[in-house]
């Protein structure tokens, strides 16, 4: 089932950024930094990531510096954020070790 890609309102992003840990809003993008102990953690890390983008047909803006990621994340077709952004967020977060 494919996931809305309207336009969220400001207060639907309010609401769904204060649902997410570790993300920060920056205008109508979702951005966050990841930091793992060696470069092939932060790469196999992104190699799990492009199978969530390939699914969801999402790609982020991202890049690696040797042991850190950082992903951006907005719907650019959309001229915003959207449901898509928030699932996409989701499935990134769940790659993630649990603490």
């Amino acid at each position: 089932m494919p996931v809305d890609r309207r336009p969220l309102s400001a207060d639907e992003v309010s609401r769904l950024v204060e649902t997410l840990d570790g993300w920060e809003l920056d205008g109508s993008t979702l951005r966050r930094q990841l930091v793992f102990d060696t470069f092939v953690q932060a790469f196999g890390f992104m190699a799990q990531v492009a199978l969530v983008a390939e699914r969801l047909n999402h790609h982020p803006n991202w890049s690696n510096v040797y042991n850190r990621v950082d992903i951006a994340v907005t719907t650019h077709d959309a001229g915003g954020l959207t449901a898509l952004d928030f699932e996409f967020v989701r499935q990134v977060d769940a790659l993630l070790p649990r603490a």
